[in-house]
């Protein structure tokens, strides 16, 4: 019988997915219990209507045969203009490939910077997706810790120790899972290390309109950065467009051209009337995304409310993102173990920090993505739960 090939079967490293929690959680709420889920950075608010409406509209309109592989004209532009005035920097639809979610642009641009066998870097804590996607394009992830004393902000040494012979670095700010938004100090640090190694820094800013304290700077506005900086972009966090799978990567127009070849052998385009839903969400301007992302910024203050009565759990507060980390270590449980029983005995899911790599270990990732009132249920159960396990 023939074998799966190498590059399919080694995807998750042949460890854990960093999902199996999760399952779990979704299976015991399948099978009728009352879980509260903060797992997933999913909105608890569904698409706007009027999107939908846009969406439809262009599908009864005719709009649904193939579309053109690079996007179309008028989603690349509105995507380039909106990179633009966010950067200060001068993006065309040249610069611009719409791609079916983040997640295919993130495996783009590590098609588009290594070869099989290169060596990319990726910071620690990161998103789980992250080393399967650079396994899967053959490449050799190598992590770099960023540490909760540093409020999960990478250093210049540990990055430049860790680049030699690397080709490529992804970041991620503002961050998943840590909340994290990177400083100038840190961003700047970046640069002199994709300087140093002649790196393609692959900037994931899908959180782009979620920052609650201090600013976005995106990574391509560095001096000199925009030349060896591709940026992946998303529609479904900032317009709660999670099910569209609207994404983008930008980037010098010469590896973009480098991509589109690879969309073209790959996913072949994006939906006409996808695209179309996507340039009407993006014609609503910052007001949508403001709207999108108020709930996350009023739950992220709740829970520092919550923390600040008792001892059991710490956080760095998130400067941006629908996440809190919160730091279990005090209760003398690894962050998966107390996930684990947090749902046995709660009914509450959340992500270990252990799924997210070895620098969030003794962590937990909670989602700001129930209602209000439900949130603050599940927050209480979670912190009764810590405090038992101090006693």
């Amino acid at each position: 019988m023939p074998t799966f090939s190498k590059r399919i079967a080694g995807l998750t490293g042949g460890g854990d997915d960093g999902w199996g929690l999760f399952y779990r959680a979704r299976a015991m709420k399948t099978a009728g219990k009352p879980v509260l889920e903060l797992t997933i950075g999913e909105h608890d608010t569904r698409t706007d209507p009027a999107i939908l409406d846009a969406m439809a509209a262009s599908a009864h309109g005719g709009h649904t045969g193939y579309a053109a592989v690079p996007g179309t004209d008028a989603l690349r532009k509105a995507v380039a203009a909106r990179l633009s005035a966010g950067s200060g920097l001068e993006y065309t639809p040249e610069n611009i490939l719409i791609t079916p979610g983040a997640q295919a642009a993130l495996f783009a641009a590590h098609h588009a910077a290594c070869d099989v066998g290169d060596t990319a870097l990726m910071i620690d804590p990161y998103y789980t997706t992250y080393p399967g996607t650079i396994r899967g394009v053959g490449a050799v992830p190598r992590s770099v810790a960023a540490r909760p004393e540093d409020g999960f902000q990478p250093r210049e040494a540990d990055l430049m120790a860790a680049a030699d012979g690397a080709r490529s670095l992804l970041v991620n700010t503002p961050n998943n899972p840590t909340g994290a938004v990177y400083s100038d100090a840190t961003l700047e640090g970046i640069a002199r290390v994709a300087e140093a190694h002649d790196l393609w820094v692959i900037s994931d800013e899908v959180y782009d309109s979620q920052v609650w304290d201090g600013a976005h700077r995106p990574l391509a506005s560095l001096p000199d950065m925009f030349a060896r900086t591709i940026t992946v972009g998303s529609l479904s966090k900032s317009h709660a467009m999670t099910g569209s799978r609207l994404g983008w990567v930008a980037g010098p127009a010469d590896v973009v051209e480098q991509m589109i070849n690879l969309a073209t052998h790959t996913t072949y385009g994006v939906p006409g009337f996808v695209q179309d839903a996507g340039l009407f969400a993006l014609s609503m301007g910052p007001d949508m995304e403001e709207r999108v992302a108020a709930p996350f910024r009023r739950r992220r203050d709740l829970v520092l409310a919550r923390l600040a009565g008792q001892q059991a759990i710490s956080a760095i507060p998130p400067a941006g993102a629908m996440y809190v980390m919160l730091d279990v270590r005090a209760t003398g449980m690894s962050g998966k173990d107390f996930g684990e029983a947090l749902l046995d005995e709660e009914m509450v899911a959340v992500m270990p920090g252990e799924s997210f790599g070895a620098a969030a270990a003794g962590h937990i990732r909670v989602a700001l993505t129930l209602p209000d009132e439900i949130f603050t249920e599940a927050l209480d159960r979670l912190l009764a739960f810590a405090a038992r396990q101090m006693t």
